[in-house]
């Protein structure tokens, strides 16, 4: 029984409240929901927030351990159920609840770490088209990386080499489900485009629950899908199924098998392929050919090909036809010509001054065969010459007269 007069320092009354609080076993095992508020996440590794109702609040802690195992990222505001302990911490006489699990409403924490690790790998543009690399028409190297135990790693090498067994499958086996799983589906897809193993990876399993696939929703496994240079397919559990790996990868198949069919052609279509291109080719020679003959006829039934010299004899018929234009054309501009000749001697014929002296006139000259127009221009004794229509004569001025006006 308790001294009633017993005087206890602060440290004292702290530890035997907290050892009350320790041997309840109603505070050993409690869930609480409410809202988180203040939530901070120290370099330590541990988690410090309040959990409040419209009344009251309470303060919480989550150490390292339980917090690694977090598959979502509490935030402000979000209603939880949290489970954890009642205890007092002793250096502050305040009773807090050390948590070991946080559940948020509404939703399973692993759908709602689903939905914040896609927004935050959308925001950063992990998904966009213009990323995505086109796959290789012919791989010539496959690397599988999933589990080597499973059903789909042989659903899909019997897949491919039904279906193009020219191309070489390498499997890098890696755990596909647990904590391990991410660093190894990591750690093969790098060392793939290390070593340059492949012209392209398939990376996937079978279908499961969303734990079961949830190292594809590992954004360590996202970001070195989105950072590989070799194409990848990402084919993971079956059609409903969508994981994050589907949305940054380059090409999603719905399973595994649609992965080995998406990979590679199909031999026998490729085949039927080739045989309906040799079908199309020949038809298109025998059309080729089919028209070329009709050209060939219609060029031996050309005179030219029946008789070389007829050409050469057409065209000096032409020519005697032309020489003939010429000639005619010729005659016609020379008659013209004459024509207009006659007429223009005609007229200078009538204005000729010895067309003058046939009427009665003479042409009177001096010594220097000078026109004498008037006698004020000679004087007496001048030498003049006559000129007749049929001769000249030379003749001295006696006298002159002239004419009063």
């Amino acid at each position: 029984m308790m001294d009633e007069n017993k005087v206890f320092s602060v440290s004292e009354l702290n530890g035997l409240i907290k050892e009350l609080f320790d041997r309840t076993p109603l505070f050993m095992q409690l869930s609480v929901r409410g809202e988180l508020s203040n939530y901070k996440i120290y370099p330590s590794g541990h988690h410090y927030f309040t959990l409040k109702d419209s009344e009251s609040s309470l303060r919480c802690v989550m150490f390292k351990g339980s917090a690694s195992r977090l598959r979502f990222r509490p935030e402000n505001g979000m209603s939880v159920t949290v489970f954890g302990r009642l205890s007092v911490y002793p250096r502050d006489g305040a009773y807090q609840l050390y948590c070991s699990a946080i559940l948020p409403e509404g939703t399973g924490d692993l759908q709602l770490a689903f939905e914040q690790l896609k927004k935050k790998l959308s925001d950063e543009g992990l998904f966009v088209e213009a990323h995505k690399k086109p796959l290789p028409a012919y791989p010539g190297r496959i690397a599988i990386i999933t589990s080597s135990a499973g059903a789909a790693v042989h659903d899909m090498i019997r897949i491919l080499s039904r279906r193009w067994p020219m191309t070489k499958v390498l499997l890098l086996p890696v755990r596909v489900q647990g904590t391990e799983a991410p660093p190894e589906i990591v750690g093969a897809i790098r060392y793939a485009n290390r070593h340059k193993l492949a012209d392209l990876i398939i990376t996937g399993r079978g279908g499961g629950s969303i734990e079961d696939l949830w190292a594809f929703n590992d954004e360590r496994v996202a970001r070195a899908i989105y950072e590989s240079e070799i194409p990848v397919i990402s084919a993971v559990g079956h059609e409903p199924d969508v994981t994050i790996s589907d949305y940054v990868a380059d090409k999603r198949a719905s399973t595994p098998s649609n992965a080995a069919e998406i990979a590679v052609p199909d031999c026998a279509e490729e085949r039927d392929m080739l045989a309906s291109y040799v079908i199309r080719s020949s038809q298109a020679m025998d059309k080729r050919l089919r028209q070329m003959r009709t050209t060939l006829e219609s060029y031996r039934s050309r005179r030219v090909l029946r008789d070389a010299a007829a050409p050469i004899d057409d065209r000096r018929i032409e020519l005697d036809h032309l020489r003939d234009k010429l000639a005619a054309a010729m005659e016609s501009e020379l008659g013209a010509k004459r024509r207009a000749q006659v007429r223009l001697a005609a007229a200078l014929d009538a204005m000729s001054p010895l067309r003058v002296l046939t009427r009665g006139y003479s042409i009177v000259s001096d010594e220097q065969d000078r026109l004498v127009r008037s006698v004020k221009t000679i004087g007496k004794g001048a030498h003049l010459r006559l000129r007749f229509p049929d001769g000249s004569a030379k003749c001295r001025v006696e006298e002159i007269e002239e004419e009063q006006a």
